[in-house]
């Protein structure tokens, strides 16, 4: 079959077309013709070895289809169903064949939900739910700041957030060029980063930036605040969180990585991922999707990596 591999670690340019054997699903697993795949800035770590992967690996962490063969001890999945998934345990979704595990796959019968549509919300908008709900816990009537509010997460979060009762939802982005895009996913306020020291306190806020805002946003949490830490897209260091400072201001600093916690937790994985696809299904979650062919993996990354993209990115792999 075709897939986008990384031969080896580097930049964009390093990815390539490339045909590998065709994987078969084990005992709890599904095979899915894929017809569209999420790009992430996961598979940019991937590709840039920040994660430790064997080479040569084909990236991708999430994709629509449909079921191409399922392996043992799984029900309640059929081959032809249309389906999304997350392939984000072992990866793999940036080709014509993926193989995960069953718990990890939503059916899409009757919803109405292009493939497009149905690829770009494994990741991102499962994440949303995942983050706001069941790691910042949050409460109806609560102000929520999202950083980043233009991007795909971004973009998801601050609707997400809408959907479970924040009284006052906050995002922020890099450049004015991307506030009125922003906008337009759920957010009452959509400031520059540059602007946070002046926006207020906040109950709960999420932060995938990394560096100064980090900083900055942890500053502005509430008494009995929750700052959520689930990316560094900044590339700045780390920022150094003092414990004692969180003891002597009542605040609480948490970590979210969707890989690790789909490992850990596939079946609450599948239920924030099978909200997500009822919420687009009904149009209370929006999506802004733009495709490239599978061929411009390489395109794809670059976009993500200069920061400039707004709502979601998919590679269409076939037209299924």
């Amino acid at each position: 079959m075709k897939a986008v591999t990384i031969p080896e670690f580097g930049d964009a340019e390093v990815l390539r077309v490339a045909t590998v054997p065709v994987p078969e699903p084990g005992p709890g697993q599904v095979a899915i013709d894929v017809a569209y795949a999420g790009a992430n800035f996961a598979e940019v770590l991937y590709r840039r070895g920040v994660v430790d992967v064997p080479l040569p690996f084909v990236p991708g962490i999430e994709v629509a289809g449909r079921i191409r063969a399922v392996g043992e001890d799984v029900e309640g999945l059929t081959v032809g169903q249309p389906v999304a998934a997350l392939s984000i345990v072992d990866s793999g979704g940036y080709a014509e064949v993926v193989v995960t595990s069953a718990d990890l796959v939503v059916p899409l019968d009757g919803l109405g939900i292009g493939m497009d549509v149905a690829a770009a919300l494994p990741s991102n908008s499962t994440t949303a739910f995942l983050v706001l709900d069941r790691v910042a816990r949050i409460e109806p009537g609560e102000r929520v700041l999202i950083h980043a509010a233009a991007g795909g997460v971004g973009s998801q979060l601050g609707q997400a957030a809408r959907l479970l009762g924040a009284g006052h939802v906050v995002g922020t982005v890099g450049s004015a060029a991307k506030i009125e895009t922003a906008k337009r996913f759920g957010y009452h306020e959509v400031i520059t980063r540059d602007r946070i020291a002046d926006a207020g306190e906040f109950d709960v806020m999420v932060d995938m930036v990394g560096g100064p805002a980090r900083r900055a946003g942890l500053d502005r949490l509430a008494p009995m605040g929750r700052l959520v830490v689930m990316g560094n897209a900044s590339g700045a260091e780390d920022i150094g969180i003092p414990a004692n400072e969180l003891w002597f201001t009542n605040k609480t600093v948490s970590g979210f990585n969707l890989a690790a916690f789909s490992a850990a937790f596939p079946q609450e994985t599948s239920q924030a991922l099978g909200r997500a696809v009822a919420a687009a299904a009904t149009g209370d979650l929006r999506v802004r999707v733009e495709t490239l062919p599978l061929e411009q993996a390489a395109e794809a990354h670059r976009r993500i990596e200069s920061g400039t993209t707004t709502g979601k990115l998919v590679l269409e792999v076939a037209a299924l």
